[in-house]
């Protein structure tokens, strides 16, 4: 008699009790864990991409030259970029979407590149149809206490013209030894060479040299036993002024002194060849004796 074949033997429950679980069901649930942290990611994405705008909205900007107050200019600005398209040295970008409510309107990187009136005029003040950036506040907004500028500021490169002045009446901001241990003048140090290095994009005028087109500040070297860069470029007259002393070493030693004529334009910043700049600008700061 031939043997009856007994069916297979069903799989081995595990000493819990529980069936091993098939390949398909092993594929099934990673899918599944990675389509819950994809959806958890973009969550936090979507939230993250509301907050940061909230966040450098705070952040204070140097606005061009004679730039309403904050909530005015905000409100004012339609953002047609005309102050842009007139700038000689590409000082004023546009926000991006990082910048939250200010989106789409002009600042001034003064690291990168600074406002250094190469337009004798502040083209963009000419060019703004909105009146975000004008040379006279209507009488509905009240100038800020120590926002005033104390006379209309004198523009060195226009010294020999018949009106060597600026018809600004407010400052952009205000410039401040913020690092006075980096401060070459300050080590009594000076400065050979190019002031932020050969890859430096930055321009500026520089009326010895040519005094109506711009150049690069990477192709004008300097050879100073004391640096004073940021007295040397600034653009307004009387704006910054080295006062000099005698360290406990004996050594001869300058200190920036910055004067209410400064109008916040960001040269002194721009040029300062430390690294991080020595003298920096506050936007809208007001000016305080």
């Amino acid at each position: 008699m031939s043997e009856t074949k007994k069916p297979p033997a069903a799989p081995a429950a595990s000493a819990k009790g529980s069936v091993p679980v098939s390949r398909e069901r092993q594929r099934q649930g990673r899918r599944k864990t990675l389509r819950t942290l994809l959806l958890t990611g973009g969550v936090l994405g979507a939230g993250l991409s509301g907050y940061l705008p909230l966040v450098y909205a705070r952040t204070s900007r140097l606005r061009p030259p004679g730039a309403l107050d904050e909530k005015a200019f905000l409100q004012s600005c339609i953002k047609c970029g005309q102050c842009v398209q007139v700038c000689p040295v590409d000082a004023i970008k546009l926000a991006d979407l990082v910048d939250g409510f200010g989106v789409g309107t002009p600042y001034i990187d003064a690291r990168a590149q600074a406002c250094d009136f190469s337009c004798d005029a502040v083209q963009c003040v000419l060019a703004c149809p909105t009146g975000s950036l004008t040379y006279h506040k209507p009488a509905f907004l009240p100038v800020r206490e120590g926002a005033a500028l104390p006379q209309k500021p004198t523009l060195i490169a226009k010294m020999n013209d018949p009106e060597p002045t600026l018809n600004l009446t407010e400052r952009m901001g205000v410039a401040r030894l913020a690092r006075p241990e980096s401060c070459l003048a300050m080590r009594g140090e000076g400065f050979k060479g190019q002031a932020r290095g050969a890859g430096f994009e930055g321009r500026m005028r520089y009326a010895a040299v040519d005094r109506w087109n711009p150049i690069r500040v990477a192709d004008h070297p300097y050879d100073l036993p004391l640096c004073d860069l940021c007295m040397r470029e600034c653009p307004i007259a009387g704006a910054i002024s080295l006062e000099k002393f005698t360290g406990a070493d004996g050594k001869v030693r300058a200190r920036p002194v910055v004067h209410e004529n400064c109008v916040g334009c960001g040269v002194c910043e721009m040029i300062c060849p430390t690294e991080a700049a020595s003298i920096t600008i506050v936007p809208r700061e007001v000016w305080q004796s």
